[in-house]
């Protein structure tokens, strides 16, 4: 009866073993949300931040470190924008597999080129990123790059079902694709149109529309506004007039209603992220919404 009681346990025990799933530690949504769409069923995706958070400031809670140490793959950033918080996750997770350096370990700004970077490092300067920018989710062609690393670190840990995650990414790509196609017609009416921008969190963004940014609300990266920098804000608008303000869904909306109501423009919340908006529920919504957005101040 032995063999017979161990065959039965075997198979009581296989669908554990057949739909074992990878566990993905997304820093912030976009990731979480390009995870999802590469690895489907194969992967259980965990996503640190939402939309409404700002992903520079977030507190290194107990129930992230017990995330991290259950995860297989980490999908950051990178770029010193988690550098707050992430180093103290990593560390107290005890999770040797999502060490920097290991394959569990995934930035997203390694797979693109990052603008702004600076000449001279100075912190003096405000929140500064000795990289480049990190908000490279704001740009679909940076998206359609870092799916392609993902996909091939995805199957590299998890070579079993290497397939299936190859079959992911060849359907994101196509859709993507089109996506990107219908987003750029649709966009040229946003070519050369000024903007101010309440944080320097749309670089990416200005490149990929050819918008021209021509005001930054904060006096220095992650510094706050006051009213007299607003109006000076206000006073150099009437001269080098912009349509409108752009602000994150997760930024406080004082300062960009200040200056739309002095300055007689418009404010345009753009989701920022996977979650920012109803419509972006997904990275196609994202853009979508992005687009439509800047749209209604472009005509």
């Amino acid at each position: 009866m032995k063999p017979f009681r161990l065959l039965a346990l075997l198979c009581a025990a296989w669908p554990s073993f057949a739909h074992a799933t990878l566990n993905v530690f997304a820093c912030e949504p976009e990731w979480g949300a390009l995870a999802t769409e590469l690895g489907g069923d194969a992967v259980k995706v965990y996503t640190a931040t939402t939309a409404f958070q700002d992903p520079h400031h977030i507190e290194a809670r107990p129930s992230l470190i017990a995330q991290m140490r259950r995860a297989d793959l980490a999908v950051c950033t990178g770029a010193e924008l988690e550098v707050g918080w992430l180093p103290v996750l990593l560390r107290q997770s005890g999770n040797a597999a999502v060490q920097p350096g290991q394959p569990g370990y995934f930035e997203a700004a390694r797979q693109v080129a990052m603008l702004e970077k600076p000449s001279v490092l100075d912190r003096s300067q405000g929140d500064v990123h000795a990289a480049g920018n990190p908000h490279i989710q704001t740009d679909p062609r940076n998206i359609a790059r870092v799916a392609q690393a993902l996909g091939a670190r995805l199957a590299e840990i998890d070579p079993r079902n290497a397939a299936v995650y190859q079959a992911k990414l060849t359907d994101f790509n196509i859709r993507w694709k089109v996506a990107m196609a219908r987003w750029q017609t649709q966009a040229a009416p946003l070519k050369g149109m000024r903007v101010a921008v309440q944080h320097q969190a749309f670089p990416y963004l200005e490149n990929w529309l050819g918008l021209m940014q021509v005001a930054v609300l904060e006096p220095k990266p992650g510094v706050e506004p006051s009213v007299g920098h607003l109006a000076e804000i206000a006073a150099h608008l009437k001269t080098t007039p912009a349509r409108a303000v752009l602000r994150a869904a997760y930024q406080d909306p004082r300062p960009s209603k200040w200056l739309s109501e002095h300055a007689g423009i418009a404010v345009v919340v753009l989701p920022f992220t996977v979650g920012g908006s109803d419509r972006a529920n997904d990275l196609f919504g994202l853009f979508d919404d992005n687009l439509e957005q800047l749209l209604k101040v472009a005509r």
